[in-house]
């Protein structure tokens, strides 16, 4: 790898950036990354970064509002610094849940973040399962999307499961869920729901054929679980034999750890996207996306095709 690139962590999943940089052989960059002692962010880089294409790890992770001044203030940073190239690198994205105006007098989040990131010098976004696609649209700079489905697949056939069957959580997660499908050679199913509000449903019907299968619930993010488990509950009551879930982003905030618990879901597989901070389940299994991200970083950096990773 060449010299002329350096990898840079915020605090909010510094093992994920030491673990890329162990994939790619390279050292993470020295940075100081704390606090005034009024709560105002204080960061400073301390290597040479003039001229050098630089990257910076920094998932939008709870606490979301002080990840996401991090990442502008390193951004600021290294732009002032004179760097070359400046990547943020941010597999999960917060404020991607507000991404359109789904009734009056409410803000477009995901377009605000996007324009601070943008404002603050950065020239490009490496993300991963974005709640959204057209929240690439949203930056006025290059964006590389990576999925995290190839790990998922890997785990997944290992399992050498029977009669499975991958169920969207609702009709806007159908296209993830029929690629994932198509892979797996798996059927489809959907769930329609109703959702009244933020972190609720109530699911109406199951759409597809459940019955005596493994049903596999792929969605990119698990906050609450309460959506997650109610649909779990939904496809035992049609039938299926066993339900397992893979979510891109644990989130898992509030109950979803006794929600996880109490539900019929047998395994929630998650990425390291977002450390889980002491969060603990046997149901949870952890896949990392370290060796994902770092390829798409090397490719990045030697201008090479990012897309080629999912052909």
């Amino acid at each position: 790898m060449s010299d002329q690139l350096k990898i840079f962590s915020g605090n909010a999943n510094k093992a994920l950036a030491e673990e890329i940089c162990k994939c790619m052989k390279v050292k993470l960059g020295g940075a100081e990354v704390g606090h005034f002692s009024d709560g105002e962010m204080q960061v400073k880089i301390l290597d040479n970064v003039r001229g050098f294409d630089t990257f910076i790890v920094q998932p939008t992770s709870p606490p979301v509002n002080d990840h996401v001044m991090e990442l502008l203030i390193m951004v600021d940073a290294l732009a002032r610094a004179s760097a070359q190239r400046i990547t943020a690198v941010v597999p999960y994205y917060g404020y991607g849940r507000q991404d359109r105006k789904a009734e009056p007098r409410v803000p477009i989040s995901a377009k605000l973040v996007a324009n601070l990131i943008t404002a603050a010098g950065a020239d490009r976004v490496l993300a991963m399962d974005l709640h959204a696609g057209q929240i690439q649209g949203f930056f006025d700079i290059p964006v590389d999307h990576l999925y995290a489905m190839p790990v998922f697949l890997d785990y997944i056939r290992q399992k050498n499961l029977k009669d499975v069957v991958v169920v969207s959580p609702d009709a806007g997660g159908v296209e993830r869920a029929r690629a994932f499908a198509k892979r797996l050679d798996a059927d489809l199913a959907i769930v329609d729901k109703r959702r009244p509000k933020a972190n609720v449903a109530d699911v109406m019907n199951v759409i597809g054929e459940v019955k005596g299968k493994n049903a596999i619930l792929l969605d990119d993010m698990v906050d609450t679980a309460g959506t997650l488990c109610k649909d779990a509950e939904a496809l035992k009551k049609f039938g299926a034999e066993h339900v397992f879930a893979a979510c891109s982003h644990g989130v898992l905030s509030g109950p979803a750890i006794d929600r996880l618990n109490a539900s019929p879901i047998e395994e929630l597989m998650i990425t390291n996207s977002i450390p889980l901070n002491g969060k603990q389940s046997g149901k949870i299994k952890v896949l990392s996306v370290a060796s994902l991200l770092a390829e798409a970083i090397t490719r990045i950096h030697r201008d090479e095709s990012v897309s080629q990773l999912f052909v």
